[in-house]
């Protein structure tokens, strides 16, 4: 009978070097589009300011990446595919603070020992470049200009059972391509071209001028994206936040627009994942994700990316105010509605523009064109526009010409039941109090251009049709008023900053705990108590909730206990209440809205209008919908053939 593998004795060896490169390679090199990720590295690292990639058969069969770099020195060249052999770094301090893409020192060997490799480089000064075949070691003169070219052919080679795993030459293409648009996005005084089989398939140019950061976003994610996004720029103790967020009607069903960098390297981060997704909680609908390109200046100190060989993970020593941080940064730049980057000009197109809170990037002037300041759009009267805007709360008026039954608590599916087709008030409607002006005669008198325009009529008891410099706006009226109800709600309710108001439980609920679960209430007790909780451990292995906040009384309190623990030991608690909360304010603004069918007077839309121009996130209701749709001269001349 055969001894079973398990009870055969085999010695304990070193491995070759080769097998050990090899086995590194596995980690390091996954696919073409890993050793084109690695070489780009190595090619910005050395202050390349053109970059090209040549690739065969997807990169399987040639991966060439030439860049006019520093270059290496020849006796170098021999040394640089060495394990464990780079230029990056030299200590221990120099591992805590890097600012390079590369530093592990292991790319060029683990790519060597799974293909064949040539390096080709000239430094400044030498006559010639030389070349250094990777598998026989032989170093020899070859004509080049000032840099690198790095050779991988036949990809795998010497590891066939991993070939076997790469997909079509198509899809590794665009794999490899993903990996350039990646760099491409972060530098944009670098020239990045793609040649696949001969042909240009790519080329990123660095724009004459002053174009900078988002002529390149224009450029890789298109100008629809710019278009349809906000400019970022935070800044709160050691981070600098800047990039582009998209809007939420921009807002796409999967998240392959999403994009962010930690000082230039870009990263897949949980903690900066979550908080991007937690700014747009309150503005997108249903399960969209949302689309942003974000850019974080931070001290190296404080981040560590020594944490994955493909270094696309990263960990940051106070995850929490990371976390926090961008949440902020879109949020402020969400906070503020869209209608005031219409241009207060009679153009055409509708144009986002950088939202007012947020300054310019300091590489591009153009994020600074076209702003428009808060302190240049009209100021509404809120005194007067509160009156007028009280009578949404109020019945129908049950006399006169727009007499309607009212439908306050007609549920919104009703929408197209009833109601005349066209409504409008009459002359004697449009009437405004005593020495004051009405919004309709300060705009024909030229004293405002609303950016939302004036209203001039009611569709079917729910759209309210507006007149701006840009042609129409077509409101849905109880969208919008659902949103400024709902942010009137949550401003009350931070009025009273702090610690928010708590309730003891007659009965406190216990649960079954982890020792994590137990290790976070206790330590985290003031910080639950600021949030309106209080948990205290009974045993090594259960918790009871003897508190839960006034407005969540009648929630389920263990779930919001394992919600919150999870929550204050990877991010922040306070977004867990604040979601619960959030979502209790917004059934309340939903029912507090004003219904459709209910038909409004001149005076009463205008009220809406204006106070959707000073409401934050007044561009989506609190379920994610929009709030308005704007319809150039462009868009309407188009629909009548106008000019063809």
């Amino acid at each position: 009978m055969n001894a079973s593998p398990s009870s055969t004795r085999r010695p304990i060896r070193e491995l070759p070097d080769e097998l050990i490169s090899q086995i590194a390679a596995g980690e390091v090199v996954e696919r073409p589009a890993s050793v084109v990720r690695e070489l780009v590295d190595n090619a910005l690292d050395a202050g390349a300011q053109n970059i090209t990639l040549r690739l065969l058969g997807g990169g399987t069969r040639l991966i060439a990446v030439e860049d006019d770099g520093s270059g290496i020195a020849p006796d170098e060249l021999a040394t640089a595919l060495k394990r464990h052999a780079t230029s990056k770094i030299g200590n221990l301090h120099d591992l805590e603070s890097v600012m390079t893409m590369g530093f592990r020192g292991e790319a060029l060997a683990a790519i060597n020992s799974v293909s064949e490799l040539t390096l080709l480089s000239r430094v400044d000064g030498q006559p010639n470049a030389f070349a250094l075949d990777g598998r026989t070691g032989e170093v020899r003169p070859a004509p080049r200009a000032v840099g690198t070219t790095v050779e991988v052919k036949e990809l795998f080679f010497s590891t066939p059972a991993r070939r076997k795993f790469l997909k079509s030459d198509s899809t590794e293409l665009a794999h490899c391509i993903e990996a350039v648009r990646r760099h491409a996005l972060a530098r944009p005084n670098v020239s990045f071209a793609i040649w696949h089989e001969g042909k240009l398939v790519e080329h990123w140019r660095v724009h004459p001028g002053h174009a900078g950061l988002e002529q390149r976003l224009a450029d890789v994610l298109g100008n629809e994206f710019v278009a349809q996004s906000i400019a970022v720029d935070f800044h709160v103790g050691p981070m600098h936040i800047l990039g582009r967020a998209g809007t939420p009607d921009a807002a796409r069903s999967r998240p392959d627009h999403q994009f962010a960098y930690v000082n230039g390297r870009f990263v897949r981060d949980k903690v900066v994942m979550h908080g991007a997704r937690s700014a747009y909680e309150d503005v997108l609908h249903g399960h969209k994700q949302p689309a942003y390109a974000l850019f974080i200046q931070i001290d190296p100190t404080l981040v560590d990316v020594n944490v994955h060989p493909t270094k696309i993970e990263v960990r940051f020593r106070d995850s929490r105010e990371v976390h926090q941080a961008v949440r902020h940064a879109i949020d402020q730049a969400l906070a503020v509605p869209r209608s005031h980057a219409l241009a207060a000009t009679a153009d055409d197109k509708l144009e986002l523009q950088t939202p007012p809170t947020a300054q310019a990037l300091p590489d591009s002037a153009s994020w600074r064109q076209g702003t428009i300041g808060l302190e240049t759009r009209p100021r509404v009267d809120a005194e007067r526009a509160m009156v007028d805007l009280k009578a949404l709360w109020t019945p129908a008026p049950t006399t006169g010409t727009n007499a309607a039954p009212d439908t306050t608590q007609q549920p919104h599916h009703a929408a197209h039941e009833t109601s005349p087709v066209w409504v409008t008030a009459p002359p004697s409607e449009m009437a405004s109090p005593a020495g004051e002006h009405s919004y309709e005669e300060e705009a024909k008198n030229g004293e405002h251009t609303w950016p939302l325009g004036r209203a001039i009529a009611q569709l079917h008891g729910v759209y309210i049709l507006a007149q701006n410099a840009q042609g129409m706006v077509i409101v849905d009226m109880h969208a919008a008023h659902e949103r400024i109800v709902y942010e009137k709600l949550k401003q009350q309710l931070g009025a009273d900053a702090g610690t928010i108001a708590s309730q003891p439980l007659l009965i406190p609920a216990t649960f079954a705990a982890t020792p994590t679960e137990v290790a976070t209430a206790e330590s985290a007790c003031e910080a639950l108590a600021q949030l309106g909780l209080e948990i205290a451990p009974l045993s090594a292995k259960t918790l009871a909730v003897r508190a839960v906040p006034t407005s969540l009384a009648q929630g389920d309190a263990v779930e919001l206990a394992r919600s919150v623990l999870a929550e204050l030991n990877q991010h922040d608690a306070s977004t867990v209440v604040q979601r619960a909360q959030n979502e209790i304010l917004a059934t309340m603004a939903c029912h507090g809205a004003v219904r459709a069918n209910r038909q409004l007077t001149l005076t009463e839309m205008n009220a809406l209008l204006r106070q959707m121009e000073e409401t934050e996130r007044s561009d989506q209701c609190n379920h994610g919908r929009p709030t308005w749709r704007q319809m150039s001269m462009r868009d309407l001349d188009a629909l009548f053939l106008r000019g063809r």
